[in-house]
């Protein structure tokens, strides 16, 4: 039986939830890429079935952030996705923040656990920060999923070092949390 991953490329193109931009970057089309490479990962690898939020790179979930949300947690839930993976980035008012983290509803967990092997894989792959695997319960896509589910913040836009890496190591993103996903699973 396949491993069902649902990928959500968090925010849209454009001013419904639109996400952050910053240092000539916008966060929906990185999340949108690296949620791409890891989709492709998973397909070639029959031990997954694997599902994403959005098909292309143009399209628009809801009609603004609230539904925009609930839409990506319905479609995870109504296929029954083992584990949910919604993918970001984190821009901050102060340009020196950077670093990768992965938010889960609460620690401890099974998606903490498979947060930190996300985490682990992210920070031995690429050379950015390790801020953490870290609890927020406030955040829909965390706590309205039926399974285990994280959020991936793969570094900060606002930050120089981190939009460099978010710029140019997209592929490298994704093949940290596909290798993440293979350890926590304890796949070879």
């Amino acid at each position: 039986m396949a491993v069902k991953i649902f990928i959500d490329q968090g925010h849209n193109p454009g001013s419904i939830n639109g996400g952050a931009a910053a240092n000539g970057l916008e966060e929906a089309t990185i999340n949108y890429q690296v949620g791409i490479y890891l989709m492709n990962f998973l397909q070639n690898d029959t031990r997954f079935a694997v599902m994403s939020s959005r098909v292309s790179s143009t399209q628009v979930l809801g009609t603004n952030s609230a539904t925009s949300l609930q839409e990506r947690v319905a479609m995870a839930n109504t296929w029954r996705a083992d584990y949910f993976i919604s993918i970001h980035c984190n821009a901050n008012a102060n340009p020196l923040i950077r670093g990768s983290e992965v938010y889960v509803y609460q620690i401890p967990s099974t998606a903490a656990m498979l947060a930190r092997a996300v985490l682990d894989a992210i920070t031995s792959e690429i050379a950015i920060p390790d801020n953490q695997v870290r609890a927020n319960p406030n955040l829909l896509v965390l706590r309205a999923t039926a399974m285990p589910a994280i959020l991936v913040e793969l570094g900060y836009l606002t930050n120089s070092e981190d939009a460099a890496l978010l710029r140019t190591k997209q592929f490298q993103f994704a093949y940290a949390i596909y290798q993440g996903i293979l350890h926590y699973l304890n796949l070879p």
